[in-house]
């Protein structure tokens, strides 16, 4: 029997690309799916049945699931993903947050409505429908929670300074959430993903067959990290990077402290600059400020 059977799960975005993805799989293996989409387009604008249509994949598959086309950038709208998984299915045990748009542009040229939208659906989308789940999961003692972030914000990418900036974003969220979660046995963990996606598509220069996709760009292949972050024995506060059959977990490093004392000048600083910089013994972690919060956090 599958671990996830009659898990309910509730993945925002998925009625595409990488969230349709993962709905499949998780009602393959018998988990009862809330599917959320908007139907809109990868900027966000309009609206549509794409949730509808894998809902009706799930059922004519001997599936279970339901839809739900909120957006989860409306606080209302995010709530109604989780009231209408309770309802349906009494409880979520599973949360994936997919959902996403795009608006890249250079940020000399990006207008603040770009901005706000897309740090609205991804951001704060994901904190406001985690934020709804999360009371069920406490009191349960039991929840396992995915943000989806993305390499454009862990490591940058010319043009996404909105979308890199929200997915940044996922993994302090992360960092705080697994503290938290972790005595109620909520685990929570960020996937960086990599595929053939409508989102990719609308960055300029990139035209990824979707009707054919490249067999080793397909959204499929992200989904078994996925299952990991959600399965009963995940991992919590992980970055998992996926794509193309390949898999590595991402990390903060800190190098070693320099010791210069509470009398340091600038000059001082700046004479261990190259010290300073230096990452070649740099271990996972962060230092001094780690050590710091840990004595402000028994006082």
């Amino acid at each position: 029997m599958s671990e996830f059977k009659d898990r309910v799960v509730v993945i925002t975005g998925a009625g595409n690309g990488l969230g349709k993805a993962h709905a499949l799989e998780f009602a393959r293996r018998g988990a009862k799916v809330v599917v959320n989409d908007l139907g809109g387009k990868g900027d966000g604008t309009g609206s549509g049945d794409a949730a509808d249509a894998v809902v009706a994949e799930i059922r004519a598959a001997g599936g279970v699931a339901i839809a739900n086309k909120a957006s989860v950038a409306s606080r209302d709208g995010a709530k109604s993903i989780i009231d209408d998984a309770v309802n349906a299915f009494g409880t979520v045990h599973i949360l994936v947050n997919n959902a996403g748009i795009l608006r890249d542009k250079s940020f000399k040229n990006m207008s603040l409505d770009d901005w706000d939208i897309v740090m609205n659906v991804h951001l704060n989308g994901t904190a406001y429908v985690t934020h709804a789940a999360w009371p069920i999961m406490y009191a349960q003692n039991y929840g396992r929670i995915v943000l989806t972030s993305s390499v454009s914000g862990i490591f940058g990418n010319f043009g996404q300074a909105n979308y890199g900036a929200a997915k940044m974003g996922m993994l302090g969220l992360m960092n705080v959430l697994e503290k938290e979660g972790a005595p109620k046995n909520i685990r929570v963990n960020t996937l960086a993903p990599g595929a053939a996606t409508r989102l990719i598509n609308t960055i300029p220069g990139r035209n990824e067959d979707l009707d054919n996709p490249d067999p080793a760009r397909h959204p499929k292949l992200v989904t078994p990290a996925v299952l990991l972050m959600c399965a009963e024995d995940a991992p919590t506060g992980k970055v998992i990077q996926a794509g193309n059959g390949r898999f590595s977990t991402a990390a903060v490093f800190n190098n070693v402290d320099l010791e210069l004392g509470i009398d340091v000048t600038y000059e001082d600083l700046l004479a261990k600059k190259d010290q300073l910089l230096d990452m070649s013994n740099a271990t996972e972690g962060w230092g001094w400020m780690r050590k710091m919060l840990a004595q402000m956090a028994k006082k």
